[in-house]
């Protein structure tokens, strides 16, 4: 998948808060997401995002 800073990308299990949409703000080895329920901000690696990734919506879709 092509992913790109400003997507919104769903993953497969949800954070704590409920939400499963995350936001990329950095795409490179490590990706950094906040959480589109409560802002939280995490780094992971490129590998578990691509794995875990069950949806993509481009950024002004």
């Amino acid at each position: 998948m092509d992913y790109q800073v400003g997507d919104i990308v769903k993953l497969k299990k949800p954070h704590p808060c409920g939400s499963q949409e995350w936001e990329i703000l950095r795409v490179g080895a490590d990706f950094r997401l906040k959480c589109l329920g409560c802002e939280h901000q995490v780094m992971v690696s490129r590998k578990l995002v691509e794995k875990n990734t069950r949806g993509l919506r481009k950024k002004g879709e």
